[in-house]
This record gives C-alpha cells, sequence and structure tokens, in this order.
C-alpha cells in the first residue's frame, strides 16, 4: 500500500512538472508576439530582426507615428466609448438581474429564456440590422452609436441575476424592516455583496470593448468617433506605406493603457475572479 501511495504521488508530480512546462511554453508563445513589438519599437529598422542585444535604443518610431495618427483623440474616443458602454451595462444588467432574481412578476420565465437565448446570438449577425436602426436615428459616426448596441448585456444579466439569487433573503427583509424602499434595498445589500462580480465583469467588459474592431469599424467614418482598434487598422494599412517598427510602436501605444493596469492591479484582477467563480 506505501509503494503505491508513493508511486501515485511521484505520478502526481510528474504531471504537474508536465503541466507547469506546458503552461510556461503556451504562456510564452502567447508573449512572443507583444515581445517582438517592444523590441521593434524601440530599436531602428535594421534591427528589427537580427535581435541583437547591444543594439541602440530608440524612441523615434513612436514620435513618428504619434505625429503620423491622431493617437490622442483614438484614444479620447476609447475611453468614452468603453465608459459609456460599462456605466450602461452596470446599470442596466443591475436592475434587470435584481428583477429576474428577487421581483415575482408575470412572464418571468421567458424573459430569462429570451436572455439565454440572447447569450446565443453573436454581436456580427445583427450588424445591418443594427446599422439600419442607428441611421434611422442618425446615430452613425458617433460614441452612441458605437455603444448603443452593447448597453444591455446578457451575459451581465445572467450574471448579476445568479449572484443576487445567492444573498440571503434575511438581509433582505432586514433591510425592509429597516424602512428601506427597493432601490435602497438594491444599493445597500445586494451591490455590496456582488462587488467582486461587478469587478471581474467590468475586466471583462472593458477588455473586449477596448478590442471591438467590426462594429466600430462599420459604425464610424471620421476621427471624430474612431476608436484605436480602427485607427491602427487604417495607420497600419499596406498602402499608408508605414514601416513595421513605426506600427509596431503605434500598437504598443494602443495598448499601453490596458497593459498598465493589469500590470499594476493583476493581483486584484485575479483575486475578483477567483470570488466570482466560488459565489
Amino acid at each position: 500500500m506505501m509503494a503505491r501511495s508513493l508511486l501515485r504521488t511521484d505520478d502526481f508530480r510528474q504531471i504537474s512538472m508536465a503541466e507547469k512546462v506546458a503552461a510556461w511554453i503556451l504562456g510564452f508563445l502567447w508573449i512572443m508576439p507583444l515581445l517582438f513589438a517592444f523590441w521593434a519599437a524601440f530599436h531602428s529598422s535594421e534591427y528589427t530582426t537580427s535581435f541583437d542585444l547591444l543594439a541602440p535604443l530608440t524612441f523615434e518610431h513612436f514620435i513618428t507615428a504619434w505625429d503620423q495618427a491622431p493617437f490622442a483623440r483614438y484614444m479620447l474616443n476609447t475611453f468614452a466609448i468603453t465608459g459609456i458602454i460599462l456605466a450602461s451595462q452596470l446599470v442596466l444588467c443591475t436592475l434587470a438581474g435584481f428583477a429576474l432574481a428577487r421581483m415575482p412578476f408575470r412572464g418571468k420565465g421567458v424573459v430569462m429564456a429570451l436572455v439565454m437565448m440572447q447569450l446565443m446570438v453573436m454581436p456580427e449577425v445583427l450588424i445591418v440590422e443594427n446599422y439600419q436602426t442607428l441611421a434611422g436615428l442618425e446615430l452613425i459616426d458617433s460614441w452612441t452609436g458605437v455603444g448603443l448596441p452593447y448597453m444591455a448585456s446578457a451575459f451581465g444579466i445572467f450574471l448579476l441575476r445568479q449572484t443576487f439569487a445567492t444573498v440571503p433573503q434575511a438581509l433582505d427583509d432586514a433591510a425592509r424592516i429597516e424602512g428601506c424602499n427597493l432601490l435602497q434595498v438594491l444599493w445597500k445589500v445586494y451591490v455590496p455583496q456582488a462587488k467582486p462580480v461587478y469587478l471581474a465583469y467590468a475586466l471583462v467588459s472593458i477588455s473586449y470593448h477596448w478590442n471591438n474592431f467590426l462594429w466600430p469599424l462599420v459604425v464610424t467614418n471620421t476621427e471624430a468617433s474612431r476608436p484605436l482598434t480602427v485607427g491602427m487598422a487604417i495607420f497600419g494599412a499596406p498602402e499608408s506605406g508605414v514601416e513595421w517598427p513605426i506600427i509596431c510602436a503605434g500598437t504598443i501605444i494602443a495598448i499601453s493603457p490596458l497593459l498598465a493596469a493589469f500590470l499594476i492591479f493583476q493581483k486584484q484582477f485575479v483575486q475578483s475572479f477567483m470570488r466570482a467563480g466560488i459565489k
């Protein structure tokens, strides 16, 4: 028995080591394009593919990229669009999730089924209908036009509905006894209990809409509302004649806010996802 237990322990250690090696390999393969972008952006063109560790560093490509494209405007648009979408999602998903979790009403099951069905519909399928609707509302080429189709998230509604359903009913009853109305109960009881879920969802939403490309490409026409993803596609187009080091510098400029946020708050990111998963 002891020999078998030792054998199982050794097998477990071997499996764990294999998983660690595989994780390191996958992580390295994932980060290789980013490492190349940093290398090319900080070195002159002749060192783009030579990888000479003694090659001199330069910031010239960042200056050139910043002068050739209105990155400040693109970044402002991206921040505004992402912020508008996230704020709308948090409000609408909170109200809808609370109603589906705690408020009895006729047709509740049908509404929940429709929300679940929306999870199976890819946003790209609705591009033509959404464009026609926004054209009728005269919202083409605007921040609102880019964000409107995403302001009510079926995933966010489902996630918060599941979270609110786990809040003990005793806390709800105690708040009502204290004289809280419905919105006060939601704000003082349910929202604090779901803070890790809010943070986890906010990270997913920001990451997705910061990198969203197809819909902003369709609905934006000018620099006034064009986000970073569309701006980078135009900036790096072959007909523009931009060199790879300059494209890499522009890419670093585009991803730097998200990358900096992740490096600074990575511990909080991991903890929020873990707590949301445990709940």
